[in-house]
Formats: structure tokens, C-alpha cells, sequence
């Protein structure tokens, strides 16, 4: 019996990018398509088969303990980056200053997607939901660079409606305007009072 069923929500690649050196910043390159490897995608800083632990996981791991990286994609709405750009008094927010590397178009409540959830592309390329990524203050500094005073106001605005971060389940390649289909765990929510 399969346990992830396909639903009826689709998504539409509206962006796609990389963040090439992180040092340097979080801004991302835009680009028109996305080479997706077992490893996270072609040209990603956030890439790799494992990573240095970050504040994400401090409850589990001290900083820096090399762990499995399910952090290769950065994943984000459409609509809820209107929103973010909305709240914070700006007519649109580029996905670059958030350190995106897909934006997709037509999911509700994105930034909630169970996890495990897989977003899968016409193509076959499969990602995989690993958790909200919360909001912090790294954005703020791309931002700033180009709107100065508004930087700031990023991690307010983007409270709850983030996106998520994700891991690559099945190679492939994205491009600009395929559709991603969503898939969800087939499981009630976790509640420890029921059992």
C-alpha cells in the first residue's frame, strides 16, 4: 500500500536560482533551469550529501557536527513571497535576497507542508519537504544592498511563510513554468493524548 498519496495541487515553477558562494552572501543567481543530483543542485553552496549542523538542530547536535544535509533546496511560494513584500511595504521582494532556489505558484499554506511531503516535477524530479525554514536575518542584507531601510523588517514579515527546505529524492532537471505535483504522507497528525 502506498504511503504518499498525490493530491490535486500543482505547482508552477516561477523562479529558479542558486546561491553560488555563501560567503560571499546569501543572494541567489537566477536560472532557467536546475540540474537536481542525488547531492542537491548542480552549482548550490547549500549542496552536498551531508553538512555542517546550524542552528536548526542545535537541540539535537553541537554547531558544526557534520549530520545528513536535507537542507539542498531552499523552497518557497509565490504568493506567500507577495505577501512578505505586502507586510513589509515593498511592491515585490526578488526570490534572489531570500536565498531561493525554487519558487513555485499555486499551493496554499506552502510554508505548512507535512513533512515528507514530495513535490514532484512533470519530468519525474522528485524533492522531498524536510521542514519550515524559519525566517532569519540573512536575507536582510541582500536586501538592504538594494532597498536600504527596508531590510530589516524581513524576519517579522516572513514569519510563517518562509518555505521550507528540501532534499532531492530522484535526479533531474527543473525548468521555468513546469508544474510540480504534490504529494503528502498518508498518516493522521502526530497526537501523543489520543494514544
Amino acid at each position: 500500500m502506498p504511503a504518499l498519496v498525490p493530491t490535486d495541487y500543482y505547482g508552477t515553477i516561477t523562479w529558479l536560482g542558486v546561491v553560488p558562494e555563501r560567503a560571499a552572501g546569501l543572494k541567489a543567481v537566477a536560472r532557467d533551469q536546475l540540474s537536481l543530483g542525488f547531492a542537491g543542485p548542480e552549482g548550490e553552496n547549500h549542496g552536498g550529501l551531508t553538512r555542517p549542523s546550524c542552528s536548526r538542530v542545535l537541540s539535537q547536535y553541537p554547531r558544526d557536527t557534520e549530520i545528513r544535509n536535507t537542507r539542498q533546496l531552499c523552497v518557497m511560494s509565490a504568493e506567500e513571497l507577495a505577501q512578505i513584500a505586502a507586510t513589509m511595504g515593498v511592491e515585490a521582494l526578488d526570490p534572489s535576497y531570500m536565498g531561493a532556489t525554487l519558487v513555485l505558484a499555486g499551493i496554499p499554506d506552502f510554508t505548512h507542508l507535512p513533512p515528507s511531503a514530495r513535490l514532484q516535477s512533470e519530468s519525474g524530479a522528485t524533492i522531498v519537504v524536510d521542514m519550515e525554514n524559519r525566517p532569519c536575518m540573512l536575507p536582510a542584507r541582500e536586501i538592504e544592498a538594494d532597498m536600504p531601510g527596508v531590510g530589516k523588517a524581513i524576519k517579522g514579515a516572513a514569519k510563517d511563510i518562509r518555505g521550507v527546505t528540501a532534499w532531492v529524492e530522484r535526479e533531474g532537471v527543473l525548468t521555468l513554468g513546469e508544474k510540480m505535483r504534490l504529494h503528502i504522507p498518508a498518516q493522521r497528525g502526530w497526537a501523543p493524548a489520543m494514544i
